[in-house]
């Protein structure tokens, strides 16, 4: 994954704010869609929901074992999850609810907020509904 400076901050923390292509967190801004996992939050290159891929989640299954719950933000509509996936998540014991993402980016606040074991993979999207 990225290093400091490149995409990459070292603590899990609570979305701040969406929208405008980026997300808003631990007081900075951030461009471009995020995962954040209990390694901090990391530049995640997906634009779109077919771009979810078992090597675009690689850094979330490097620490799968410190996850119970990952929401996937999915953009501004809710669209497939690949059966696959789901199933290689759930085989590590992780519960996938895939929504749009700002419902995920809520949801993923209050079970960080309850100092559950969650992550999150994020899309970006311009408009917040």
């Amino acid at each position: 994954m990225a290093e400091p400076g490149q995409g990459f901050y070292p603590y899990q923390a609570q979305i701040e704010g969406y929208g405008n292509g980026g997300f808003r967190f631990a007081g900075m801004s951030h461009r471009g869609s995020l995962l954040c996992l209990p390694s901090g939050m990391h530049a995640w290159p997906v634009t779109s929901p077919a771009e979810i891929t078992r090597e675009s989640l690689e850094p979330l299954f490097a620490v799968a074992d410190q996850i119970d719950v990952l929401m996937v933000g999915l953009g501004v509509d809710i669209a497939g999850f690949d059966k696959g996936l789901r199933q290689a998540l759930r085989e590590r014991g992780i519960i996938v609810e895939a929504i749009a993402t700002g419902g995920a980016v809520r949801t993923y606040n209050i079970l960080l907020g309850e100092n559950r074991a969650v992550a999150a993979a994020l899309i970006a999207v311009e408009a917040v509904r």
